[in-house]
């Protein structure tokens, strides 16, 4: 290796922002659930026509969307995908499961919980958002996700610690929740606490390894931390999953430089 090889190549100036912090939200694209959930979407389009998954009532066809309650479906096959069952082992899962729901009664129209209230508000940007996340919480009804979202709220607060003990606390209650853990690396990144923002960033990939946004901020990170190679390997990866991102066009022309210098 050539000592031209080993001078770090910077990013260029300005990077693409991506660090930013992955709110549970009410409704999801079929892109956002591939980039989440690591599915296709041929896989997600199937499951949908064959009722496997239910889309938002008010959509349709390839265009389709999806609510908080099939985000939990969703949740579902990434824990299964992790048992190290199939995606053919998993549809047959849901399948069964789909046969128990049909033999039971149709449900009754209710109101709304409170993290779905807390939801509705917050995309409103009603501020009370906030103490309805609390009282979610206390009322036991997902948990993890309201400390999630209650840890964005309080960043757009400027209280920044207080973020971090909710983001922490998701944590807590559901140690593999992708949010959090991408949400707790962002914050780190954010006031400069590059390790930890590593740790967290790093478990987000392992829990999602589809989730683009994480690669692209490890990408970031390694590079703070001067490991180029890890930097090159994580922006290989984004680059990867997202092939058609017109930002990126530099950071292309920086790997085929950085392969041009190895082989020198």
């Amino acid at each position: 290796m050539t000592e031209k090889s080993n001078k770090v190549i910077p990013f260029p100036s300005p990077a693409p922002v991506k660090a930013d912090y992955q709110r549970v939200k009410s409704s999801y694209s079929a892109r956002e659930i591939k980039q989440l959930f690591g599915l296709t979407e041929r896989t997600i389009r199937r499951w949908t026509e064959q009722g496997i998954i239910q889309a938002a009532a008010s959509s349709a066809g390839k265009d389709a969307t999806y609510d908080f309650h099939a985000l939990t479906q969703f949740r579902r096959v990434r824990e299964l995908r992790a048992q190290g069952l199939s995606i053919k082992q998993i549809e047959f899962e849901l399948q069964g499961q789909l046969s128990l729901f049909r033999a039971a009664p149709a449900p009754v129209a209710r109101l709304l919980t409170p993290f779905e209230e807390a939801l509705a508000l917050d995309e409103q940007g009603d501020p009370k958002a906030a103490e309805v996340y609390a009282e979610a919480i206390s009322e036991g009804d997902n948990i993890a996700e309201a400390y999630c979202n209650l840890g964005i709220v309080e960043l757009g607060r400027g209280d920044a610690t207080k973020a971090l003990d909710s983001f922490t606390l998701a944590l807590k209650h559901e140690p593999r929740h992708l949010e959090g853990h991408y949400n707790l690396a962002s914050l780190y990144y954010d006031i400069g606490d590059f390790r930890l923002a590593l740790l967290h960033y790093e478990a987000a990939a392992l829990i999602e390894p589809a989730f683009s946004r994480a690669h692209y901020n490890l990408a970031l990170v390694y590079h703070r931390l001067s490991d180029w190679d890890k930097c090159l390997a994580a922006l290989k990866r984004y680059l990867e999953l997202e092939p058609e991102d017109p930002e990126m066009m530099e950071f292309n022309e920086l790997l085929k430089l950085r392969d041009t210098t190895r082989r020198q």
